[in-house]
């Protein structure tokens, strides 16, 4: 994708307030984006989830990325009354861990200058009273830049990357499927709730509406986590905290960076979880890819909440995968994969079959 135009929808993304279960204002903007694409089409499921498409020519759609639309933040308590209960991360752990601390009174997603509000997403107690805070309406979010783009070092810094940078890439994905005429069929899910337990992607995976013979791709940003550098592109993750991905599926993205000249890394991300968890736990067949994340969920370092960064290669990089997926193939058995990994095998045993005659003799009667 042309570097300014990309740009121009990061910004204009990033430039839309969200929260977890307000993310309306996201997909807004993203449906007005989409309107562009003439053989894009969009449904809302009855939680709110965006479902697009993408249609040219009569192939079948195989393969669904997605990305959540919302992040960290502070939400207005529904109930009216003042907050009282810990705040809780995917699995229902306390925030900032299990013990509670008289002397931290942010421990458990509690801040005393919003007593109407609730913490969501997970983020360590400890960072919560380091931040300033920024209101819209029913939720606020930290007063960081919206969107910073470092020209010398390539780095995209803003208060929201997780997820915003997923959302961006099936823009992109889209885009860069009408530029090229690309035939073919595929689906760009944009979610809710995700920061909370995956709520929108289990209600989409719940409801029936995909595919069965549909794989989920999740777009995500991920911190690094053993041997896989920023800069370097994005992460084909073979899973994540929680389960390990569908390894044919995988593969296939591999091949397909392979085919397309995409410069990738391939890792198990477990610092945290993504919705390809949540996917395959209700039947979905899925797997993921992640840009690499600094200051993960606003955490910087130093112990003070800043922007959130990636590299802007890394993304490019991204979208340059997922096109080449459909390009290179609509139907999941249409790449070499798993067969190509099979064929090598099958080759070490022809060319070793000297070795095993010749110790035939030796292991007779054994």
């Amino acid at each position: 994708m042309h570097h300014g135009k990309l740009l121009s929808i990061l910004r204009s993304v990033f430039n839309c307030p969200t929260a977890p279960f307000h993310e309306y204002h996201v997909r807004d903007h993203l449906l007005s984006l989409l309107e562009e694409f003439p053989h894009v089409s969009v449904e809302e499921d009855d939680f709110g989830n965006l479902i697009a498409r993408y249609q040219r020519g009569s192939g079948k759609a195989r393969w669904a990325f997605g990305a959540h639309m919302d992040h960290p933040a502070w939400v207005k308590n529904p109930t009216g009354k003042t907050c009282i209960r810990a705040s809780s991360d995917r699995l229902g752990h306390p925030v900032g861990g299990n013990k509670r601390s008289k002397k931290n009174l942010h421990d458990g997603g509690v801040d005393p200058r919003f007593p109407d509000m609730r913490f969501l997403g997970g983020v360590p107690a400890s960072y919560l009273p380091t931040g300033k805070v920024v209101h819209f309406g029913e939720f606020a979010m930290w007063d960081l830049p919206a969107f910073e783009y470092d020209r010398d070092n390539d780095l995209v810094y803003g208060r929201v990357c997780d997820d915003l940078v997923g959302c961006v890439a099936i823009v992109a994905l889209f885009s860069e499927l009408e530029r090229l005429e690309v035939p073919g069929s595929c689906y760009g899910i944009f979610t809710r709730a995700e920061e909370v337990g995956f709520v929108g992607a289990v209600h989409l995976a719940k409801s029936g509406r995909l595919p069965e013979d549909l794989c989920f791709i999740s777009l995500e940003t991920s911190s690094p986590r053993g041997t896989v550098e920023m800069g370097k592109g994005p992460v084909v993750r073979v899973g994540d905290r929680l389960s390990v991905f569908d390894d044919e599926a995988t593969a296939q993205l591999l091949a397909a960076a392979e085919i397309g000249g995409v410069e990738v890394q391939r890792a198990l991300l477990d610092g945290g979880a993504c919705e390809a968890t949540a996917m395959n736990l209700f039947g979905v067949t899925a797997t993921g890819i992640s840009v690499l994340l600094g200051n993960y969920h606003n955490c910087a370092p130093s112990g003070r909440i800043d922007s959130e960064y990636v590299v802007l290669k890394d993304v490019k990089a991204m979208i340059a995968l997922i096109v080449s997926l459909i390009e290179q193939g609509n139907q999941r058995g249409g790449m070499k994969g798993r067969k190509a990994a099979r064929a090598c095998l099958e080759k070490r045993l022809k060319d070793y079959g000297p070795y095993v005659r010749a110790t035939a003799r030796q292991f007779e009667g054994g």
